[in-house]
């Protein structure tokens, strides 16, 4: 008697299947990293803004889930959107960066915080150029580069990327912002370097800058040379431009293995490491005060995480194009998270870098899980043909 086969048992449903489909589109190295970061920074904003106290203080928090759930819904997008068509649009997209770059300097429109003018006001929103600028400069060196008109050690090439790095890093450094500015020329830097470029005129490069460094120095504002001062020297200012470090580096130590408990961290509780930067750029001394070493190890572990997928998906680029995508994104979370913590345990001077994914903003998030869907669909398609 033969068998009665039994099509809902050897079949899959459609709804499996789109659903296996939707799935194994992710990177789990990748997203797993990436949710306990958001939770992390969702769950430590709420933290110092109940400490400090007050409406004001507790809208960050707020604001943060709003921030985080645009940002996944762009990760998304362009975990789905093939990239190869976002080397094009990077030219429209610098051009717009460049406008809002030279707005952002215009007074009256320009919003100035702490002394620089960094912003826009945007329909009551805030918005940071310097991040779409960032962006922009990622997608149109790594598009151009990949093109084989432009080889990376022809000087024309050359000659071209300066063109177009030079105006953004300008105008980024009269807002002023170094940090910002280094940052994207160290992006830039990298994915030149990743296009093959060779060693000789790296090291004449380094030279070059060696022997400018202290011609560099002496451009700096002052404020960034009180800066470098007084990480090289704690004691010479700790009631004033050394107060945020020197508190957050007693908060780091005093967290010890495994931290005071949430919310118990008293140099942010009692307000010595202010609230303007505990819940930004100096979110990491929080973490560590509150959950210890085997906390802040832990989120550490989760940036080696993300890092190394990145650069993983980087190697098993179908194309150029998305090597030099990965690259640059791989250098932007880097550089950081390592400036960021770095800075926290006095490693590096005291810069504006926050912290990936954790530290509350608004156009750094939306641009962070932006980086993130483009390496998910650089990662999707490692795979298939290049002339998908």
């Amino acid at each position: 008697m033969p068998l009665i086969h039994d099509k809902r048992v050897s079949e899959t449903s459609p709804v499996t299947s789109a659903l296996r489909s939707f799935f194994s589109h992710f990177d789990p190295l990748l997203l797993v990293p990436m949710l306990v970061l958001l939770a992390f920074g969702i769950v430590f904003v709420y933290g110092t803004g109940q400490q400090v106290g007050g409406v004001h203080a507790e809208v960050f928090w707020k604001r943060q889930i709003i921030w985080v759930s645009i940002g996944l819904c762009l990760w998304l997008f362009f975990s789905f959107f093939h990239y190869k068509y976002l080397g094009p649009a990077s030219i429209l997209l610098y051009a717009v960066a460049l406008l809002l770059l030279g707005l952002v300097l215009v007074k009256g429109i320009g919003v100035v915080r702490f002394g620089a003018r960094r912003w826009l006001d945007i329909a009551g929103v805030s918005v940071q150029p310097a991040e779409i600028a960032k962006l922009a400069v990622i997608l149109l060196v790594s598009w151009l580069l990949s093109l084989k008109r432009f080889p990376v050690n022809n000087w024309k090439t050359l000659l071209l990327l300066f063109v177009l790095l030079a105006p953004c890093a300008f105008l980024i450094l009269k807002q002023p912002n170094l940090s910002m500015m280094l940052t994207l020329c160290t992006c830039a830097f990298a994915i030149v370097f990743c296009a093959g470029f060779k060693w000789r005129y790296l090291l004449i490069g380094l030279i070059v800058i060696s022997i400018c460094a202290p011609v560099g120095y002496g451009m700096l504002r002052p404020y960034h040379r009180d800066r470098i001062r007084v990480f090289l020297n704690p004691d010479l200012d700790p009631l004033n431009k050394g107060w945020n470090q020197r508190q957050s580096e007693m908060a780091v130590g005093s967290g010890r293995l495994t931290g005071k408990g949430f919310m118990q961290g008293t140099q942010s509780t009692l307000g010595y490491l202010p609230q303007t930067v505990s819940n930004s750029d100096f979110i990491f001394p929080v973490i560590a005060e509150e959950t210890g070493f085997v906390g802040a190890s832990f989120l550490l572990l989760m940036y080696v995480l993300l890092l190394i997928a990145i650069f993983r998906t980087a190697l098993n680029a179908p194309d150029e194009f998305g090597r030099y995508l990965c690259v640059g994104v791989g250098t932007v979370f880097a550089m950081h998270s390592i400036v960021n913590i770095g800075m926290s345990i006095r490693l590096m001077p005291v810069t504006g870098q926050p912290l990936p994914l954790v530290s509350y903003g608004g156009t750094f998030m939306l641009a962070s899980l932006s980086y993130l869907g483009i390496v998910q669909s650089v990662y999707v398609r490692r795979n298939r043909n290049i002339e998908e």
